[in-house]
């Protein structure tokens, strides 16, 4: 019999009563939103009208005709408080500098990090919006713009506490040294594995060695179209939790897709937009590959480290079977070919 993970005391009434401490009743309405590193909750609160508890500071930013709020409960031991503050503290400041982002709510004693039945947790306004598409060069440059004004926020100051994204030991050999000491990858395949990983760090390692000087600035981290909300009035960009410091073109590489000229024309579009804000050095385009590779890497130790987690197991069924690994060596195999690749062209405007 295994021990019951953590998250199965964040019960209903834990997530609804840590929600009043903010002040205002909960209607009772909750769903569970797509988050499977931390656990969130759309949570419906009482109107004005009904009837009101407070067990705590008034949370001053939700009004008479109170809307929804995500309650995030962050997974126990993962991150150290301080670097759930800086991650607060950057989406704080990149809103006061009128950057779509959804940033926490403050309490009136102006606590963004709360505890409560031992759980850390975060209140954040409920921000709709749908999938963006990117179907335009004008809605691409329009991200770009952003993106480029986060940047240029993210050039003003380092984090302290939270990992670069382009630290090889963190984001590659350790993923890759879990999975061989705990047994994720079948017998057979192991030796493939190691030596293609081996060679593939060396290569990253070369590639990184080969850009650099380049800046390292604060990010997203991993700004890909799930983290963006396109409204009528444009993008929100949210969901800082992975929010590192490195090369500004981590938060540019995930939003291209397709062949290779496809890329280069959404890449043009984007740093249209973004060049208006925030320089770009072009040698950085070199990493998309290493940055890639590192990701594929860092995921597989990811979804293995949180094996024990039981809403792992039931979400990604198909990790740990041998059919998973197979097809993993091709596509690491296919990264050490695009590694080899000239990086992608673009010319400033």
């Amino acid at each position: 019999m295994t021990d019951a993970h953590p998250y199965e005391a964040l019960t209903p009434d834990v997530i609804l009563s840590a929600v009043e401490t903010f002040g205002r009743r909960c209607s009772g309405g909750l769903l569970a939103l797509n988050s499977y590193e931390n656990r969130v909750y759309k949570v419906e609160l009482e109107t004005a009208n009904g009837a009101s508890l407070h067990r705590g500071p008034r949370l001053d930013p939700i009004g008479d005709d109170a809307p929804p709020v995500v309650a995030k409960f962050y997974r126990p031991q993962r991150w150290p408080d301080a670097a759930i503050l800086e991650e607060h503290a950057f989406t704080r400041e990149l809103a006061a500098h009128e950057i779509p982002v959804v940033s926490p709510l403050a309490r009136t004693d102006g606590a963004t990090l709360c505890t409560h039945a031992g759980f850390r947790f975060a209140l954040f306004p409920w921000q709709p919006g749908r999938a963006p598409e990117l179907n335009t060069v004008e809605d691409r440059r329009m991200l770009g713009r952003y993106l480029g004004r986060l940047h240029a926020v993210g050039r003003g100051a380092d984090f302290a506490h939270r990992p670069r994204i382009d630290d090889l030991e963190l984001f590659g050999r350790e993923p890759v040294r879990y999975l061989l000491e705990h047994g994720f990858i079948p017998g057979y395949l192991e030796a493939a594995f190691r030596s293609l990983a081996d060679t593939l760090l060396e290569q990253i390692e070369a590639a990184f060695a080969a850009a650099a000087p380049y800046r390292r600035l604060r990010l997203h981290g991993d700004c890909h179209l799930g983290n963006i909300l396109w409204t009528a009035t444009g993008p929100h960009i949210v969901d800082f939790d992975d929010c590192r410091s490195g090369p500004a073109v981590q938060d540019l590489w995930m939003l291209l897709s397709g062949a290779r000229a496809e890329m280069e024309a959404q890449l043009a579009a984007l740093l249209s937009g973004y060049r208006q804000f925030c320089d770009f050095n072009a040698a950085e385009l070199a990493l998309v590959e290493p940055l890639r590779t590192l990701r594929m890497l860092y995921y597989c130790g990811w979804l293995a480290r949180r094996w024990d987690d039981p809403a792992f197991p039931r979400n990604f069924p198909w990790f740990n079977s041998e059919r998973y690994w197979q097809e993993q060596i091709l596509n690491l195999r296919e990264q050490q070919a695009l590694l080899a690749e000239p990086p992608l062209a673009w010319q400033p405007e």
